[in-house]
């Protein structure tokens, strides 16, 4: 008997981590290269190439961009020049001096030939001649007569001796008065466009135009400035020759196409994007975001984005006029679709060949550790059975020279002793939970017995209580009462109708008087019940519990208490009323105490059978902080209180007994912190 207890078992459940330890590692030598690193290493790399694939777009159209832009500023500065030009040039000072400005101003043919015949050659709009008193001198087309503003800093600034040359909005009317056809020109019809910012407006009729002014030397020694422009609504030619020079033949892949637009403000005002194959997006919007970042913030948008009908790698850059004001935007940029597709092939190309390698390596590295695995699953197998209750299972590999054969062999050895000493392991089992059973029955028979001595010694010890309270309330409250009662009838016998006096203060007196008689009874009540049950009556329950509410007054004024009745029973019960009303009140102010902040007082009554027995249902609910299951499962117990300093334990234990005792029921549930219900069902009148 001393060799097993010197041996301790062994423990099986140490064996099989083991093994399965041994496995994982081979698996993962075999696999993890191809399972793991290499597609670890592979999504690094992809994702590091999207993001430069991705940054590599961003850098392109940000130089298309810089390339529209130059060419948007040589627009301008070329225009300047040719002015400046002009204003100095040996053809327009001999026919300034062959002509009298002061007197013919309206008769200028030379001059008037001179400019129409030089907007044409500089591919100007319109080309006029002011002098210091911003009076028009002469103007191409002939008929024009602008609406000269010397607020204009170009034009300021040409007055002043200078020259300049900025982007200029005109209000439509401006336009008008130069030449009809570049007011109905500016004129667009606004096209609902997805993701743009919501507007009431449908027309855009403002123009943007290429403002330039250069300072001119009058025949009569004033000054004068030379003011020309060029119109960029629609002007088709403009916005063409920038998308030829960003996006040259071939400069993009099969299937992309680039696009250049200029804004006014978010509405496309020349542009070769296509609402459909033969029809220029005019009139239509910029996307919210773009609008926000670039004319709200000022900032470079070089992301993609939606453009009319499709996403596009673009750039979009502010525009700002002579006054410093943000008043449109350049945008260049090119479908993003075939650059996405070409990505997408890319790495599909590559998690294809990565499948392809896998598919090869995998079954070969698997077949090598195959040699391996297949004793060690059988070991597992074997110890798996063992863990299972079947301590005959061994592993009877075949004998061979590796290590792990001779690891199966010393495993069966094991495994053979190991059944041995569960043999005897389970004997002394058996004989040590026998005298286990044999002595937990006895001490629960000893604590049952001890149990119920001490509910009996406790019960004992309160009813004595009880008897001694009830002696002592009965001796020294009930015979001063008595003399009270009885002093009190001669006293009004005496007075005879001088009573009436004070019949109000009489009448309360008495009612007191009653009161603690009543008191007296109740505790009398509780000690011996059966002998003290007083005169039933039939009563309506609604009326009862009506007649409880003016007993609680006070304690409902103290807090926002909302008392909800409602009266639906038809049946009677036989009951001594004021015990029913002592029931309910005791019920009531427990429902007010546990809703110290306020809440809701539900009193119910309706007819209900139960077992077949008709009777009336009466509900207390309140909306207060509710008891735990620990508290309920006492509530009824003598002398169980949980308002220390002002309970006495004896209500609801009084209250229950008197419901017993008509053959009703008192049932409550409760949830902490959502409120307690008290069911009080009694049976019906016969």
């Amino acid at each position: 008997m001393s060799e097993p207890a010197s041996s301790p078992p062994l423990k099986y459940g140490t064996v099989k981590p083991a093994g399965r330890s041994i496995r994982f590692r081979l698996l993962a030598i075999a696999l993890l290269p191809t399972l793991v690193i290499l597609p670890l290493m592979l999504g690094f790399m992809m994702v590091r190439w999207n993001g430069k694939f991705d940054a590599l777009l961003t850098s392109k159209v940000h130089g298309d961009l810089t390339i529209a832009h130059q060419y948007f500023s040589h627009i301008l500065e070329n225009t300047g020049k040719q002015i400046e030009a002009l204003g100095q040039s040996v053809s327009f000072r001999d026919a300034l001096r062959d002509n009298d400005l002061d007197q013919n101003l309206d008769h200028d043919q030379t001059l008037a030939a001179l400019l129409d015949q030089q907007r044409q050659k500089m591919g100007l709009d319109f080309l006029y001649l002011i002098n210091s008193r911003s009076q028009l001198a002469s103007a191409s087309p002939a008929t024009a007569q602008p609406v000269i503003n010397q607020n204009w800093p170009v034009i300021e600034t040409a007055l002043a001796g200078g020259s300049s040359t900025a982007v200029d909005i005109f209000k439509n009317s401006d336009l008008a008065a130069i030449s009809p056809a570049m007011a109905q020109r500016a004129r667009l019809d606004l096209i609902d466009t997805p993701n743009a910012t919501p507007t009431d407006q449908n027309i855009e009729s403002r123009g943007m135009v290429v403002h330039s002014a250069s300072y001119v030397t009058l025949p009569d020694g004033t000054k004068g400035a030379l003011v020309g422009g060029i119109l960029l609504n629609q002007n088709l030619v403009f916005i063409d020759t920038i998308n030829d020079l960003v996006y040259r033949a071939s400069s993009l892949p099969e299937g992309s196409q680039g696009t250049a637009t200029l804004f006014l403000d978010d509405v496309r005002i020349s542009t070769n994007v296509r609402l459909f194959e033969n029809r220029r997006a005019l009139g239509t919007r910029v996307s919210g975001a773009v609008r926000s970042a670039v004319l709200g913030d000022g900032k470079v948008w070089l992301d993609r984005a939606f453009v009319v009908n499709d996403w596009y790698i673009s750039a979009y850059e502010p525009i700002t006029d002579s006054f410093g004001k943000r008043v449109g935007m350049l945008y260049v940029g090119f479908l993003e679709q075939p650059f996405a597709r070409t990505k997408y092939e890319s790495l599909i190309l590559i998690f294809g060949a990565f499948l392809v390698v896998a598919t090869i390596t995998i079954p070969v590295f698997l077949r090598w550790a195959r040699g391996i695995f297949k004793p060690l699953e059988r070991m597992t197998r074997t110890i798996a059975r063992v863990e299972n209750g079947d301590l005959g299972a061994r592993t009877n590999l075949p004998v061979a020279r590796d290590e792990i054969s001779h690891v199966a062999m010393h495993l069966d050895d094991l495994l053979d002793q190991v059944q041995q000493r569960d043999r005897q392991l389970r004997h002394w089992n058996d004989e040590l939970n026998t005298r286990v059973d044999e002595r937990t029955a006895e001490l629960q028979k000893a604590n049952q017995q001890l149990e119920a001595a001490t509910k009996q010694l406790i019960m004992s010890e309160k009813l004595a209580a009880i008897g001694e309270i009830t002696a002592g309330v009965a001796h020294e409250i009930n015979n001063p009462v008595a003399v009270l009662q009885g002093n009190f009838d001669v006293m009004c016998s005496l007075l005879g109708d001088n009573a009436n006096i004070a019949r109000t203060e009489i009448r309360l007196i008495d009612e007191q008087v009653s009161r603690i008689n009543q008191i007296m009874t109740k505790l009398l009540q509780f000690a011996k019940p059966e002998e003290y049950a007083g005169f039933v009556e039939r009563h309506d329950a609604g009326e009862v519990i009506n007649d409880c509410l003016p007993l609680v007054q006070h304690l409902l004024n103290r807090a926002a208490i909302n008392v909800t009745l409602t009266h639906t029973s038809t049946r009677f019960i036989v009951m001594n009323r004021t015990e029913l009303q002592q029931v309910l009140v005791n019920l009531i102010v427990n429902a007010l105490h546990a809703m110290p902040d306020g809440g809701t007082l539900t009193l119910m009554d309706q007819d209900m059978a139960r077992d077949g027995e008709p009777g009336i249902l009466i509900t207390i609910a309140d909306t207060g902080i509710g008891m735990a299951p620990d508290v309920m499962a006492r509530i009824f117990d003598p002398f169980f209180t949980t308002k220390r300093r002002e309970g006495t334990g004896l209500g609801l234990s009084i209250s229950k007994t008197l419901i017993d005792r008509q053959g009703g029921s008192f049932d409550v549930t409760s949830t902490p912190g959502e409120g307690t219900t008290f069911l009080i069902w009694l049976p019906e009148a016969s």
